[in-house]
């Protein structure tokens, strides 16, 4: 039987400095926006109402910033993590421009390091992601890193290259949409009053409420994104015969959980850090809570910059690590971002 099929790549087939164009290109409307409220509880004023926007600067509403890390993580996935054993971290991420319904986005990975397991069985895939929109304007880049099955144990392990990657996005870096403007900020249409001095280095957010994981709305949620991973709809390739939920899924639901105490925190603008720190299946109930790590001026009229750990947990709020250090089991995700607020 011949086959014209695409089982995807394994680690052995990667090598280090190749850029990859990834397939699909997906033009954006107001369905996205539509479907990502109902499947995640996503209150945003700036992403909600043009008039809420206009009123701020914009010339319409923005798709949320996650829609289009959606759209364009999507789009790696059939090259990059389809044989991925577990995606790993992300880091040095930025939104760079406004993606606006009748974009069309497109994506493009670089692979920047290697480095094969000591079992010998899998390897870590490094690779920078960057999507662009029609007028080949970049609309946001990342770095992830995925651990991905070899297809041959047998074959003979690549040079290592880790790359080095910086700890945050410096706040000189943030990129501040055009004309983004809270001097006219309306506090009462987006929900909450607190502004940006209203926040503190240190303090801790119990975002109070939770969302239990359904099988078919995470699924659903993860093909919206065109994101073809086995493990996400597959229960017989785990041993535990469970579908893993979609980590971007946990990530969004939690963003949508940190409206209540940072409704304000409108846009997000640079992704330092993250880590999926362990699975999520339907059943379990996604609490979130935040810290704040940072806070910086922007040269934006009434727009200051919060950093935000964000972290996805199934247990308490405030609690992250054991005393050895390592990740409590209740925690599904620790996400270290930077947003925008009105100062």
């Amino acid at each position: 039987m011949t086959s014209k099929t695409n089982p995807g790549r394994f680690f052995e087939d990667y090598q280090l400095g190749e850029v990859i164009r990834h397939a699909v290109p997906r033009t954006v409307s107001g369905g996205e926006r539509a479907l990502y409220h109902a499947l995640y509880p996503a209150r945003g004023a700036l992403h909600s109402s043009d008039e809420f926007a206009r009123a701020c600067g914009l010339p319409q509403s923005p798709v949320d910033d996650l829609i289009a890390f959606h759209v364009v993580f999507g789009k790696s996935v059939p090259d990059i993590s389809l044989n991925a054993v577990a995606n790993l971290g992300y880091a040095q991420g930025r939104w760079l421009l406004p993606v606006w319904p009748g974009d069309t986005l497109t994506a493009r990975s670089e692979v920047i390091g290697l480095k094969e397991n000591s079992n010998g069985r899998t390897g870590v895939v490094w690779v920078r992601t960057t999507g662009l929109n029609q007028h080949g304007g970049t609309v946001l880049d990342y770095i992830r890193w995925v651990m991905v099955r070899k297809r041959d144990t047998r074959a003979p392990a690549p040079e290592t290259v880790i790359p080095e990657l910086s700890s945050a996005v410096a706040a000189a870096d943030l990129a501040i949409p055009a004309g983004l403007d809270f001097s006219h900020y309306d506090f009462s249409l987006a929900g909450e009053p607190h502004r940006w001095d209203d926040y503190a280095v240190g303090e801790v957010i119990d975002h109070v409420d939770g969302v239990t994981v359904e099988e078919a709305e995470h699924m659903m949620a993860t093909r919206l994104w065109q994101n073809t991973a086995k493990v996400h709809f597959d229960a017989t390739l785990r041993e535990d015969g469970r579908r893993l939920v979609y980590g971007g899924h946990v990530i969004s639901l939690a963003r949508a959980l940190s409206f209540n105490g940072l409704a304000n925190a409108q846009l997000i603008v640079a992704l330092n850090a993250g880590s999926h720190a362990n699975p999520c299946f339907a059943g379990d109930t996604v609490r979130a809570w935040s810290e704040v790590l940072d806070k910086a001026e922007t040269s934006a009229s009434g727009v200051g910059a919060l950093r935000l750990r964000l972290v996805a947990t199934k247990g308490a709020p405030g609690e992250l690590r054991d005393a050895d250090g390592r990740y409590l089991p209740e925690v599904l995700l620790d996400l270290d971002y930077w947003a925008l607020v009105p100062a």
